[in-house]
């Protein structure tokens, strides 16, 4: 849940911050006074589309943060974060979203520097905002089977996975086909120009590492005589007469006396005894590679000459001798293929047809599913929207016929919910219905049977209750309230019955300040709170009778909480 809000320097709020609990939250105030823009604070902050019109007047950024709760480690926001390797500790999860006046946005998760698109997908899981004309899946039937599938939940999910395996493999599949499918033309031109690449590569007998080998030979031909002169004194120092070994040698013969007489000198014996052989072994070894030094131009021109054919080949096949030989393998590989066009193009058609034949099958089982399912959801929506007073409407889901060869990631089914609000009127796709308070009844329909089991950590309607009054208001009142006892609800409202199902309610207001707009919030109790409502009734004025009604209604409200079993 949303913990904590904190906002500076947008819009018309400089600096507020909030915090917020578990239950049903309402905000509620006087029209203008900044309460949408607390909701567009938390669209932002969960990555919204941003502007420059949000910065406060004055200011070079705004900035917004905001604290969540999650009490599980199943919650879709751990996966998405330990993914990008995000850590997640004691269950917080922070959001930061600096909009600087240059237009640019500053993203962080949990401290660490994310871009927008990542916010979007980490804030989509945590918050789920609906605004009066907003629809997300509900109001976009391309998304209404996404609806329906997480309706189904267990019952289609090890189905879908599967269907998505193979569908994969289909793809993958028949991209291939498609790749070797070409015109003969073109494929003669590539048999001609893979057969005259592999001809000239191989005719280099290139060898993987033989560059730095034919480098390092010229290197040695190249400085010859310097390794000559410099290995011959090297060696005369060391084994020349009356030079360095011998008085080594005898310095490990006196040494050796001496160790035998003291104890402190054993130590220091041996290391100029291992000293010594060491230095006669390398002597050894530097006079036998001495006598087979030999200094062959023709060989330096050869190296020069194997060296050059390697720049010339890397300008054509690749930056290294390892890429060359690897184009080679792989234009082998292509070329065989070719060369084998139509068998290869047979076998990947009947490797196609089989596991089409596995993804209509596979399809055809999510259909059966999704239309039991869909029999469910549609009952359980009738039975919401009953209780909503709209008792004489009819809700279907509706499955459009696909051709059989045009399946998609879903399978064969295209979803569309249909309703008649009216008694006589034949079913449309809701995404026609044109009455905002029909459209909210039916997302808190939706919602409610969605909102136990979809994870979503806070919801948050704002003014979603525009166009309804009377019981209609009150039974909108009561699902909202319903909506809370699974995922914190935060609500923007100006009906007076959902003020009264709050749980917290919070008056916002705006005031002038050192000839500035500020914006203020606070959570208002008991009669300040009965106050409030009034004011929603009845409008500026408060009157005694109004403040009974008031007070009356809150006393209903909370007699209807605790009878509430869901």
């Amino acid at each position: 849940m949303l913990r904590e809000l904190s906002i500076k320097n947008f819009a018309i709020i400089e600096d507020l911050t909030v915090g917020f609990v578990e239950g049903l939250t309402v905000l509620t105030g006087e029209t203008g006074a900044g309460k949408s823009i607390i909701i567009d604070a938390v669209q932002l902050l969960a990555g919204g589309r941003g502007s420059l019109e949000f910065i406060r007047h004055g200011a070079k950024k705004a900035e917004l943060e905001g604290l969540f709760m999650i009490s599980s480690e199943n919650h879709s926001a751990y996966q998405k974060c330990e993914e990008v390797g995000i850590d997640i500790e004691e269950g917080m999860v922070i959001l930061r979203r600096d909009l600087n006046d240059s237009g640019k946005s500053v993203c962080r998760v949990n401290g660490k520097l994310v871009p927008l698109s990542l916010l979007r997908e980490i804030g989509a899981t945590l918050i789920d905002v609906h605004g009066q004309h907003e629809s997300q899946e509900l109001m976009d039937d391309k998304r209404h089977i996404s609806l329906l599938d997480q309706f189904a939940g267990a019952e289609i999910a090890p189905l879908k996975e599967r269907y998505a395996e193979e569908y994969l493999a289909y793809r993958e599949l028949k991209k291939e086909l498609a790749a070797i499918s070409v015109g003969e033309q073109q494929v003669a031109q590539k048999i001609d120009l893979f057969s005259f690449q592999i001809k000239e590569i191989d005719a280099c007998q290139f060898r993987a590492g033989e560059e730095e080998e034919l480098a390092e030979e010229r290197r040695r031909l190249m400085n010859f005589n310097k390794i000559y002169e410099r290995s011959s004194t090297a060696h005369e120092a060391i084994l020349g007469e009356s030079r360095g070994l011998d008085w080594i040698g005898q310095a490990m013969t006196d040494l050796e006396e001496v160790a035998t007489l003291d104890n402190n000198f054993k130590e220091h014996s041996d290391n100029v005894s291992a000293a010594f052989y060491s230095l006669q072994e390398a002597a050894f070894q530097v006079k036998n590679i001495l006598d087979e030094l030999e200094f062959n131009p023709e060989r330096l021109n050869e190296v020069e000459q194997r060296l050059t054919l390697i720049q010339s080949m890397k300008r054509k096949y690749g930056t290294t001798l390892e890429e060359i030989l690897n184009y080679r393998e792989k234009i082998g590989e292509e070329l065989e293929s070719l060369l084998n066009r139509d068998e290869n193009i047979q076998k990947n058609e009947q490797q196609l047809d089989e596991l089409k034949e596995k993804l209509l099958q596979t399809a055809e089982k999510l259909t059966a599913i999704r239309k039991k399912e869909g029999r469910k959801l549609s009952d359980a929506i009738m039975q919401q929207l009953r209780a909503l007073y709209m008792e004489k409407a009819d809700f279907s889901v509706h499955f459009e016929p696909i051709a059989v060869d045009q399946f998609d990631q879903n399978g064969l089914d295209r979803i569309v919910f249909y309703i008649a609000t009216n008694v006589g009127e034949p079913p449309k796709p809701l995404t026609k219905i044109a009455s905002g308070g029909e459209l909210s009844r039916m997302m808190l329909a939706l919602k409610t049977i969605f909102s136990s089991t979809n994870g979503i950590t806070s919801i948050i309607f704002d003014e979603v209750d525009t166009g309804v009054s009377g019981r209609v208001a009150q039974a909108i009142a009561e699902k909202i309230s319903a909506i809370s006892m699974h995922s914190q609800v935060l609500c923007i409202s100006h009906l007076p019955q959902v003020a009264a199902m709050a749980d917290h309610h919070y008056y916002i207001k705006k005031h002038e300040e050192a000839h500035r707009t500020v914006t203020s919030l606070t959570e208002i109790f008991e009669d300040a709170r009965i106050d409030e409502i009034s004011r929603m009734m009845s409008g500026a004025e408060v009157t005694e009778l109004t403040f009974q009604h008031a007070k009356e209604l809150v006393e209903i409200a909370n007699g209807r909480k605790k009878a509430m079993t869901f």
